[in-house]
């Protein structure tokens, strides 16, 4: 099977669905020209098919492997980074002044898109120097800056994020690793970090980990959390790498999926000598998690968008290539590829229906983010950042959770070859399932979304956000096509159960917060499904103007289509999700579990 990077319906969606002509009409990226999004992405097409992609099975055979205490990637790996470091691709979004090329996150994140469809062992080892990146221009001191930051936004170095202990992970008050004053304004770190991605490697000179530590005086909790900046070498103040630091990688976990991404144990201070800088101000560490978290949020959900794209695409080659019975009511003749069969179709739909939809959310919140930080206008940052908080768990969660769908039902077409290693459908199931785990479960996401994001400001963004999928909604009911008046429909039934669903438990929280908390993981569920309705119904509005237009009316139609299809399966399961919210979350909160033991 040969991925192809789905450039056309990565633009559409970007345009059409997720607003991305609200950031080129800002005036905040001058440089930002139609024609330099398509460069950008037609260049990223290319790199992702023709260097990534073909590493990716190997990924999975000939995982990371911990010699001699140096980790060793897939073969090809290191040669592939040093092309995604010489391409710029690391540098795209950040800053002008500290080295990248100032353009928007949006477009960085769709590169998270297409490297994850390409290779998602490859491509997680980026996002998390992203993330550090973000930390370090956010609380690093200028001398810091000098020291590290140029080489992190090239990708010449890589960073980590080194939070979760055996006993704490999830609960971070719960962290033991220390940080003692040298006294010269170092640290001297000592504790062990499990699940490091990256934490290790031979792709680049050298590691940059981002630590959670206590200082001897730190107060209990997570209020007594510090970030220490911990080079794997030493760097001297012209910039040239010093002597190897006393952070170490012991273990690299085995794992169901993801086998060429190192997943380290990493021992900081074994012989007393791992030396480090205070990042941020003392005891205020979760604050510059939280950055590095909220980027990598948004980068899982692509995670999960690109491995569903490419499970779509080798279940729609194998389904076209695999021939198997005879169409409905011919009782003899040849058999007929599986694609000719309507289950097979339904199951094809859902997967391409779900990818997109899951796409827009995320792009849509790469735009939020986009204009938050750069938008002329404080009303508009201000909206913006509201929709952006109100998007990140529902990326990240949602579109994780429909990973794990798309990937099941890739495997469900292959038959029971696809439950057989060699046609590679089971990789991608394999590989997505870690996604709606790390940077936050997406239990916690759901609890996220209904305590900190809604009840935050009383369900003010939330229902605002609701408001113009109803608009939206109405729109498309007047329309003079029928499927689009009947996605209005859908839409509108879908929106009208998200406000009702919104408000019990704004409602509910009131009196009892753990009886809210309940019906959180099927509210996450109902607003992703309607929110991945709208995106995409915006998306056949746009398609049928372009039919009008004249334009290409096969793929256009195949967008109305989608659309379609998906607000006749999925915004009809997001109505039904309110009672799953109510009374779904006064069952849980009622019943013992030790009632349902043996």
């Amino acid at each position: 099977m040969t991925f192809r990077t789905p450039i056309r319906d990565m633009r559409f969606i970007l345009d059409h669905a997720a607003g991305f002509s609200a950031l080129e009409q800002s005036g905040a990226y001058p440089e930002l020209s139609g024609d330099l999004v398509d460069a950008i992405l037609e260049e990223m097409g290319k790199f992702c098919d023709g260097v990534i992609a073909p590493l990716n099975e190997e990924s999975d055979r000939n995982g990371a492997k911990l010699e001699n205490g140096v980790v060793r990637t897939t073969p090809g790996f290191k040669e592939a980074y040093a092309q995604y470091v010489e391409g710029g691709w690391s540098s795209l979004a950040f800053p002008e002044e500290a080295g990248g090329q100032g353009l928007p996150s949006t477009l960085a994140v769709a590169l998270v898109d297409g490297l994850n469809g390409a290779c998602m062992s490859f491509a997680i080892g980026t996002t998390l120097t992203t993330g550090a990146v973000k930390a370090i221009l956010h609380a690093a001191t200028p001398e810091q800056k000098t020291l590290y930051l140029e080489k992190m936004v090239t990708g010449e170095w890589t960073g980590t994020m080194n939070l979760t202990e055996p006993q704490a992970g999830s609960d971070l008050s719960a962290i033991r690793t220390k940080a003692e004053p040298v006294g010269d304004g170092t640290y001297r770190i000592s504790g062990q970090k499990i699940f490091i991605t990256y934490g290790d490697h031979d792709m680049t000179d050298n590691v940059v980990h981002l630590v959670l530590a206590r200082l001897p005086d730190a107060p209990e909790g997570t209020g007594g959390i510090s970030m220490f900046l911990v080079p794997k070498f030493h760097v001297k103040e012209d910039g040239s790498l010093g002597a190897r630091n006393d952070a170490h990688c012991i273990k690299l976990e085995e794992k169901m999926g993801l086998h060429g991404s190192p997943t380290c144990v990493m021992a900081f201070g074994d012989k007393g000598e791992c030396i480090g800088t205070l990042l941020g101000e003392e005891n205020k560490g979760l604050r510059n998690m939280f950055v590095m978290m909220n980027a990598a949020r948004l980068d899982v959900g692509m995670q999960g968008v690109g491995v569903a794209e490419r499970a779509y695409q080798r279940a729609l080659a194998y389904a076209q290539d695999r021939k198997q019975g005879r169409a409905p009511g011919v009782k003899s003749g040849d058999m007929v590829p599986i694609y000719e069969h309507p289950d097979v179709r339904r199951m094809l739909y859902s997967m391409k229906a779900l990818t997109d939809a899951s796409r827009a959310i995320c792009y849509a919140n790469a735009v939020a983010y986009d204009l938050a930080h750069a938008a002329p206008d404080e009303e508009k940052r201000k909206e913006a950042k509201a929709v952006e908080e109100l998007l990140t768990p529902i990326s990240k969660g949602w579109s994780t959770d429909r990973a794990n769908d798309v990937t099941s039902l890739g495997v469900q077409v292959h038959g029971g070859m696809g439950y057989i290693e060699e046609t590679g459908a089971a990789q991608h199931l394999r590989d997505a399932r870690i996604a709606a785990i790390y940077e936050g479960t997406n239990g916690i996401q759901a609890m996220d979304l209904v305590g900190r994001k809604l009840q935050g400001d009383g369900g003010a963004a939330a229902k605002k956000f609701i408001g113009d999928i109803h608009s939206e909604a109405m729109m498309l009911k007047a329309a003079k096509r029928e499927d689009l008046a009947h996605i209005g429909e859908r839409l509108l039934q879908a929106a009208d159960a998200l406000r009702q669903s919104t408000e019990w438990l704004l409602e509910a929280a009131q009196k009892d917060q753990a009886h809210a908390l309940a019906g959180a993981t099927p509210y996450l569920k109902q607003f992703g499904n309607t929110a991945g309705g709208y995106y995409l119904a915006h998306g056949a509005k746009a398609a049928a103007l372009a039919i009008h237009e004249g334009e290409d009316p096969a793929y256009y139609e195949s967008k109305i289509a989608l659309a379609k299809f998906y607000a006749d399966n999925y915004l009809t399961e997001a109505v039904a999700l309110t009672d799953a919210v109510t009374a779904g979350a006064e069952a849980v909160a009622r019943i013992d579990p030790a009632v349902m033991s043996a």
